[in-house]
Formats: C-alpha cells, structure tokens, sequence
C-alpha cells in the first residue's frame, strides 16, 4: 500500500506543478473536513477549482479517469460546497476538475487536465 500511496503523493506533486505552471495558484492540497478530501484547490481569474488526481504508472488496469465515479463526483461537490462555506469570501465562480497522471517506469510523465467536469 506505501508503494500506492508514494504513486498516489508523487502524482499530485505532478499535478499541481502542472497547474502552477499555467498560472493558477494553489490555494491548497489535501484540504481535509469529516466529509473527505480534495487533492487540490486552485485559483485563476477569480475561479475557484476543485481538482481530484488519479495516478497511475500505467493503462493496463484502465486509465486515471475511469477511477472518478459518479459518486466520487457527487463527494467532491458536497466537499467544495464545505470548503466555499469556511472560505473567507465564496468564490464568484467554482468548479470540478479531473487530472490523470500516468507515471510509467523510466518514461516522462503524461499529464491530462479535464476542466469542469462537474
């Protein structure tokens, strides 16, 4: 399980260098409440984004993306709506976002953003 959850934290650094690097600030990772957790929250341009990151190092078991349910979704829009609540100012603009990363063995990183899939 260490080995999973090493892919797991790797993944979102990946993630979150990504999104940095396209100009979005990272407002937190691993934001926690009784409800679960978001991998990251993220600003640009008064947008607020919730971002779930699935990490695998390969598609033999199915890509990143097929691991965010319908349910997982409905969690991270009662989780935003928990974070919006405790924010100092509620975003004018908030959404979900989804980000695979695929981090196979001796390869470069292969990173794919959905925008607003929720």
């Amino acid at each position: 399980m260490a080995r999973k959850d090493d892919l797991g934290r790797l993944g979102e650094e990946h993630a979150a260098r990504y999104l940095t690097d396209a100009g979005y600030t990272l407002l937190a990772r691993n934001w926690r409440c009784e409800q679960g957790e978001i991998d990251l929250i993220v600003e640009q341009d008064g947008e607020v984004a919730f971002v779930e990151v699935k990490t695998r190092s390969g598609i033999g078991f199915g890509h990143p993306f097929e691991a965010i349910t319908v349910v997982k979704l409905a969690r991270l829009r009662r989780l935003a709506a928990a974070w919006c609540e405790q924010a100092d100012a509620w975003p004018e603009r908030i959404r979900i976002d989804a980000i695979a990363v695929i981090l196979a063995p001796g390869a470069v990183p292969v990173i794919e953003h959905l925008p607003g899939v929720f």
